[in-house]
Parts: C-alpha cells; structure tokens; sequence
C-alpha cells in the first residue's frame, strides 16, 4: 500500500503527536508498505523509510512550535507523481485541508486522525470564545474522511457529541522493552532531586505550556513536607514556571530523549500528570511501564490507562487541592506505592506499539472498503437517474 501522510506536527519537535507517528512509519515500513509525509520543515529527508518533504509556513503567534503550513505547487504535484492509494490527514489544522483536496483530486480514501484537543487548548490561550468556532471547522474537516481515528474512549464520546461522523478508536502503545523497570542511576536521582536524593521525588514529563495546568501543582504539592519536584520538558511557559516555583525544591532539566528520558522515569517515587486536555497521555504509560505510579487528574484520555487505587491514583481536575492528600498518602505508604507500581507494569505490559500499529493499517483497510462502498454508490445512483 502507499500512503501519503500530511501532518501539522513532526521531527524535530517532540511529543505524543510525534511518537505515534514515528511509531506509524517504523512499522509501515516493517510491513513493506510505502509512506510518503509531508510535514512542517526543518525535520530530516528520510525517516524509516518514508521519505519527508517540508512544507513552509510561519509559526502560530501564541504556539511558536506550530507552523501555518501553506503548500506551494510542487506538495500538489509530488502527491500526484506518487498516486498514493490512501491519504492519511493527522490532525488537521492548516496543511491537512490541502490533504483533504488532494485526495479528492485524486479519488483515493481519506483517513483522518484526532490527536490535539485543540478546542480546550484555545481556552488556556485566551480564547474560549472561539471555542466552538473551532469545534465546528474540525468537524468540517473530519466529516470529509472516510474514517476518522481518535486516540481514548472518552475522546471518541467528545467527538461523537459533537457531531463527528465514522469515528473509531485508535489504541496506542509504547516501547515494552525501552520503558521498563530498572534500576536508578544515582547521578540521575540526585540531579532531578536537586542533590537531595533520600526525599519523595515527583516527576512531571511533558510541555511546559498553559494548557498543562502545572501551576496549580505547586501549592498542594509542597504542603507535603520532604517532597521535591523534576518538571522535566520545555515549552513557551518554561520561564513563568521558573518565577512560579521559584523557592520551591524544584527543577527544570529540560528535555530528555531516549535512554536518558527512561533513567529519569526510574528515578521517579511518582508520576504526576495534571493535564485535562489529554486525549490520551502517553508519558502517563510510559511511567507506568517503568515501574512509577502516576497520579493524574480525572479526565480524558489516562480513563483508557488508569484505574484509580489499582494502578494508579485520580484527582477531581476541579479540585487540585487533592493532590496533596495523595501525595502523602504514597509518601506514607511505600507499600500502596510498590502494589501500584506492580499493578501498572502488568497494564502497561499489555499496550505494545506494534500491536496498535497494526490495528491502524487495519483501519486503512476498512477506510478503502468505506470509500468503495460509497464510490458503488454513487454509480448507483447516477445510474438510477
């Protein structure tokens, strides 16, 4: 199969968006299928076999990491030397319209994936007035696909509410071998704890952005005595962060990759994820796998990974005063702490990568039966009249 994927998100940038999509080409190419992306510029020419073609644009004002991707007239005519036999739109925005009127041009399925909440996100940049404004243009977009994929049951209910059409669930996974439980590099340990290793070491993994909600962390967090805090990313409110827990036993280590992201998870007593505009959360399951229990506000996409006092522990995203109590409560208990961490393990172990990339070329499949159904169709009814 070809598939040519447009996506408002890749290499360098990272984050959940951009694993998943990594994850999709390593194993297309696993499977002898051929991928053609285009994506913002700056990333590499080749990634797993797909080649990668740049698409120029400037940056959003209030999320500089994100590009206004307009295509010139060499995207049109190199998706037509190619003749994909799918196109895939990831999150459609400013570049994945074009994919859309691509695939028409050429009469081929669309598949269209959900991975950004982009409707909650413009209320942590000040314009929840526009909010469903932006909920009726996805809609648009998606409603054009012959399948739309979302990343958790709760953000498939969203999207149903709101008028999406042929959604399904599309599950995601992570590297069971590289996230694992193992031991702690003490040079690790000391440095996210700031050289105070024998305390309770919380550690956030993520952007540092509005919409993460990681100010409303510090004051429950340091009502616990004896905890200190590794706020491990980077992102456009790195520096409010900065002033906004300045005093506090925290640090900022920026991003980590790799080996040196899986050491910082294992140097972990917790996982706190305060975020409640998730579709999914993967670092939620990447810490899970290495053995951390993750305590996470109540809502959207870790409903798919966590369940509370079994693997990990909930807060009402209402009432971040909670997380305070739970801290203490696994600060107070190493037991309760080992039986989630166990407990996690074992669900994480279940939520391999390859096994949702497989599920995802099956959906290509379906969105081609999808699309020949409605082309019979069609002929049918051009027939009958």
């Amino acid at each position: 199969m070809k598939i040519a994927i447009f996506t408002e998100t890749f290499l360098p940038k990272i984050d959940g968006v951009v694993t998943v999509l990594c994850q999709a080409l390593e194993r297309l190419h696993e499977k002898g299928h051929q991928v053609l992306l285009f994506g913002p510029p700056g990333g590499p020419k080749e990634y797993a076999g797909a080649e990668i073609v740049g698409v120029g644009g400037p940056p959003l004002p209030f999320y500089p990491e994100l590009r206004i991707n307009i295509p010139r007239r060499f995207v049109w005519e190199r998706v037509r030397s190619f003749q994909p036999d799918l196109v895939h739109i990831v999150a459609p925005f400013f570049l994945g319209p074009f994919g859309l009127s691509y695939a028409r041009r050429l009469n081929v399925p669309i598949l269209a994936s959900f991975h950004t909440h982009v409707p909650r996100y413009v209320r942590h940049y000040g314009g929840a007035f526009i909010e469903p404004v932006v909920w009726s243009y996805l809609r648009a977009l998606h409603n054009q696909a012959h399948l739309n994929l979302c990343p958790s049951t709760e953000t498939l209910k969203d999207l149903r509410r709101h008028g999406f059409e042929r959604v399904r669930w599309w599950k995601r996974g992570i590297d069971t071998q590289r996230f694992s439980p193992g031991p702690r590099d003490p040079a690790v340990r000391d440095r996210l704890s700031g050289g105070r290793p024998d305390e309770l070491l919380v550690v956030y993994v993520g952007r540092l952005s509005p919409e993460k909600r990681l100010e409303t962390i510090r004051d429950p967090l340091f009502s616990v005595p004896g905890v200190r805090l590794a706020m491990v990313g980077g992102g456009p409110s790195e520096e409010q962060l900065k002033r906004h827990f300045r005093g506090t036993p925290t640090t900022f280590p920026g991003y980590l990759r790799g080996n040196d992201l899986v050491a910082a998870y294992r140097a972990a007593d917790v996982f706190l994820f305060p975020s409640t505009t998730e579709t999914f959360g993967l670092v939620a399951l990447e810490a899970m796998a290495c053995g951390v229990p993750v305590i996470a506000a109540n809502t959207g996409g870790v409903l798919d990974i966590i369940t509370d006092g079994e693997n990990g522990l909930l807060f009402d995203p209402e009432r971040p005063e909670q997380i305070g109590a739970l801290v203490r409560r696994l600060k107070d208990n190493p037991d309760l702490r080992h039986g989630l961490a166990e407990r996690g393990v074992l669900h994480a172990r279940g939520r391999s990568w390859q096994a949702t990339m497989d599920q995802l070329i099956d959906y290509y499949r379906l969105a081609t039966r999808v699309f020949q159904c409605s082309q019979a169709r069609r002929r049918r009814l051009a027939g009958a009249v």
